[in-house]
């Protein structure tokens, strides 16, 4: 072999090994790191289900869980003999439960999960069938610290948009509010309180059928084929197993913080002049571009607005807002939900 083709043989068989084994970029490195990211990625995923199944009072599984991560076999053994090393979860009778470590990190990822699915329904223009896949996208990639960034921007919302609560920081969750569409008779009223986002398909009738969170409605009929209601003036007919995905309490039982304050609520447009009022939320119309120009404007949760000024027709109204005067139109404070002042605003 001629001098000259060594060299560029051995300029090649070092390049060749750099690509493979260069520290944090090479392929090797990169195959280890993505093997790390999807084994935790697991790990979380199968902490989710756990929890999920001890806060309905069902017993996780080798079978549940494996039915869930699509894991088979020997791979859903390992994942459970992994957790168990790791002081996540235990074996119990018939399958295993989550260690008091096991649940504050499951509490971890699912506080995250249920911030990003706020944050996309209510800052995004993204479908609502969207939300809860790209929000499991990315509770894998986001620190806590992050998510207490997320939390403060969005004002430590309470719940998701599907009606579940979000752990606190500190790892509190109430329990789930509410009984099955399919547990109450025709004639009865009710507030929908939640909306199973899973199964997809499912849970697509539902978005399309115009199905929310804190939407009333009342039952017309039951029966074995179908469950018929009345909401906002049109008839919605499921199938008992769609009918099943929605949760619901009577229209009069505060069985929740939130009833209790969503009944001392109104709309910025409610607002006279003179009078003060507390920003509260949004309708859940208001998303997208719209929201992101209003809390632009400073009308974030927990603002004290005052209305200062309406226009000869009534519409558009000056408030004053953070120290400055902004004007809204009547569609536009329609959408702020606000918590209203009896004192009078001080003149100016």
């Amino acid at each position: 072999m001629s001098p000259l083709l060594a060299l560029v043989v051995l300029a090649a068989v070092m390049g060749l090994a750099a690509v493979v084994a260069w520290p944090d970029r090479g392929w090797l490195s990169r195959w280890r790191s993505g093997g790390r990211i999807l084994r935790r990625t697991r790990i979380e995923d199968a902490l989710k289900h756990v929890f999920d199944c001890e806060y309905e009072g069902r017993q996780a599984t080798h079978q549940s869980l494996g039915g869930v991560l699509r894991l088979r076999g020997r791979r859903s053994t390992e994942l459970v003999a992994g957790m168990e090393r790791l002081g996540l979860i235990v074996s119990a009778e018939g399958g295993f439960r989550l260690t008091a470590e096991g649940r504050s990190e499951a509490l971890r990822v699912i506080r995250i999960h249920r911030l990003w699915e706020r944050y996309l329904a209510d800052e995004t223009g993204l479908e609502p069938e969207r939300w809860h896949p790209e929000a499991e996208r990315l509770e894998h990639r986001t620190s806590a610290e992050q998510a207490a960034a997320l939390s403060v921007r969005l004002g430590h919302p309470p719940f998701d948009p599907h009606g579940d609560p979000i752990p606190t920081e500190e790892g509190d969750l109430p329990p789930r509010a509410g009984r099955t569409l399919t547990d109450f008779a025709a004639g009865d009223e009710v507030e929908v309180v939640h909306v199973e986002d899973e199964p997809a398909a499912v849970y697509a009738q539902l978005v399309a059928e115009g199905v929310h969170p804190g939407m009333k409605l009342r039952v017309t009929s039951v029966a074995p084929e179908r469950i018929r209601f009345e909401a906002d003036l049109d008839e919605v007919v499921l199938a008992p197993v769609i009918a099943a995905n929605i949760f619901a309490v009577p229209a009069a039982e505060e069985a929740s913080d939130r009833t209790a304050a969503a009944a001392a609520t109104g709309s910025l447009s409610d607002v006279a002049v003179g009078e003060q009022a507390l920003v509260v939320g949004f309708s859940r119309f208001c998303r997208g571009l719209e929201r992101r120009r209003l809390l632009d404007l400073g009308l974030l949760p927990g603002t004290l607005v005052e209305a200062k000024m309406a226009s000869p027709s009534g519409d558009p109204v000056a408030y004053l807002v953070r120290g400055a005067v902004i004007a809204l139109r009547r569609s536009q404070a329609d959408r702020i939900q606000v918590r209203q002042s009896r004192r009078q605003a001080a003149s100016a």
